[in-house]
């Protein structure tokens, strides 16, 4: 998320830059948090092949 498109420094009251410095400190370490997260993920499982023989077909009897 961009921040910087919503509000900038010389928008905002004198009193609110310290709420608007806070904010993207806040979402810089969201960002960071996440990007840890997604980094510890493992990896994913290969899927099964599909022209493997074993569950390729069903025979059915009468």
């Amino acid at each position: 998320m961009n921040i910087a498109s919503v509000a900038t420094t010389s928008q905002v009251q004198p009193q609110d830059t310290v709420s608007l410095v806070m904010l993207r400190k806040q979402l810089d370490l969201q960002q960071a948090n996440a990007a840890q997260l997604i980094a510890t993920l493992p990896e994913p499982v290969a899927a099964p092949d599909p022209t493997a023989t074993i569950g390729g077909r069903i025979n059915t009897y009468a």
